[in-house]
């Protein structure tokens, strides 16, 4: 796939989601500019930009899952927490929830997603206003995987 396709599916899927250019930046990480040349297939953007604008739109670039391979997976053998089970709904933890707004709110997430959103989204965590309950799954994500501490 070209970066002019990649750029319009990107465009198409952001347009799907209802989400600004501005907002869209803010939430990857990336500047408006950037974003704007990602669109327009700009091949002098950085992949890294590209991947960071797919991971805030919920987009998923296959290129790790090459056509007609399995991808393998992480068995649980009953002593460890299978981190590939998803398992913690976004609805469920408000500070999630708004720092996935991308994402459809039933969605089950990973441990390991969940860490991602939180870790990339830090700057937007309203400290002060979170609950009890995610506090504790918060707290849980730093005890057993090393999130980053952000309580």
């Amino acid at each position: 796939m070209d970066r002019l396709v990649l750029g319009q599916k990107i465009r198409a899927q952001r347009k799907a989601l209802g989400v600004r250019i501005d907002s869209a930046a803010r939430a990857s990480g990336i500047s408006r500019t950037t974003l704007m040349r990602i669109e327009r297939g700009d091949n002098l953007v950085s992949i890294n930009s590209y991947i960071k604008l797919c991971k805030a739109l919920g987009l998923n670039l296959d290129i790790l899952n090459p056509v007609g391979l399995p991808m393998p997976s992480i068995e649980d053998d009953g002593d460890e927490l299978n981190i590939s089970a998803a398992h913690i709904r976004i609805r469920d933890y408000p500070q999630l929830k708004s720092l996935s707004w991308q994402l459809n709110h039933d969605v089950l997430l990973t441990d390991e997603e969940a860490i991602g959103i939180y870790e990339r989204n830090k700057r937007f965590l309203e400290i002060y206003e979170i609950q009890e309950h995610e506090r504790l799954l918060m707290q849980r994500l730093i005890d057993e995987y090393g999130m980053e501490q952000l309580l």
